[in-house]
């Protein structure tokens, strides 16, 4: 038997990709200390804050909107699973994070789905999760978006995003006018 067919089989490794959006990225430097296109390989057993302080986040925005920490992402496996899973945590007490369309308060969690849009203040990050066999280890990888991850991915129409309060949507408003009596609400 030669050795390559001695070798260990290499397991595959989960991977979450994050691709991010802010309007102001460009002039602000909001993403600048965030690896592009890089695959960066974690310990399965590491919660992985985001957020501005750079002491306790392992990702950092540059922008003072931002929470210390904002959110938390952890790596579980289901009982009756082999992959692992995420879970994300929302750690900001003044912004609440929209995961698809189910808000988070503070200290609420829930498990990340495969593909989905998660969005606070101005921000959208779109994670997507590529299962792997190891347990032991996963990856990382940030891609920076030119335009606006809502109307690239044709996103569905949002709730409101609770720090302005304004809609987001992948339609364009109506143009035609309404009237309404004032006595309405």
């Amino acid at each position: 038997m030669s050795a390559f067919e001695d070798a260990d089989t290499e397991e595959t490794v989960t991977c979450l990709q994050v691709t991010v959006y802010h309007p102001s990225q460009q002039q602000s430097g909001t993403f600048q200390l965030i690896r592009f296109h890089h695959r960066e390989k974690l310990p399965s057993s590491e919660v992985v804050k985001f957020g501005r302080n750079s002491n306790t986040c392992r990702y950092t925005f540059q922008d003072k909107q931002v929470s210390r920490v904002q959110f938390a992402l952890q790596l579980f496996k289901k009982l009756d699973g082999s992959v692992l899973s995420f879970e994300i945590k929302n750690m900001s007490k003044k912004t609440s994070l929209l995961v698809d369309n189910t808000e988070l308060g503070y200290l609420n969690k829930m498990d990340l789905p495969h593909k989905c849009m998660v969005r606070f203040g101005d921000y959208q990050l779109l994670m997507e999760k590529e299962d792997g066999e190891s347990l032991d280890v996963f990856e990382t990888q940030f891609l920076l978006s030119p335009r606006s991850l809502l109307q690239e991915k044709h996103w569905p129409p949002g709730r409101p995003v609770p720090e302005y309060g304004g809609y987001l949507s992948c339609c364009p408003p109506s143009t035609s006018p309404t009237e309404t009596d004032e006595s309405e609400s």
